[in-house]
């Protein structure tokens, strides 16, 4: 049974049993083991996408881009 004939099944279900039927999916939920991810992992490669051969644009730079994206999003 594919999903779109789920749905229609489950509006011709009961009250009752479309609770029942929530309570399941929820245990089978609960019973999946759940894939936490690695969050040092995380953090190091994110470091990784952060590194970069130049320095850190200055204040000046940095204000100069936040200006420009506001002329580019309301002037164009």
């Amino acid at each position: 049974m594919v999903l779109q004939e789920l749905k229609e099944q489950v509006y011709k279900l009961s009250v009752s049993d479309r609770l029942a039927l929530v309570s399941l999916i929820i245990e089978s939920l609960q019973a999946t083991p759940s894939l936490q991810p690695d969050k040092s992992n995380a953090v190091g490669r994110m470091r990784g996408f952060l590194k970069t051969d130049q320095p850190a644009p200055t204040d000046e730079e940095v204000e100069a881009m936040l200006e420009e994206q506001v002329v580019e999003r309301y002037l164009h």
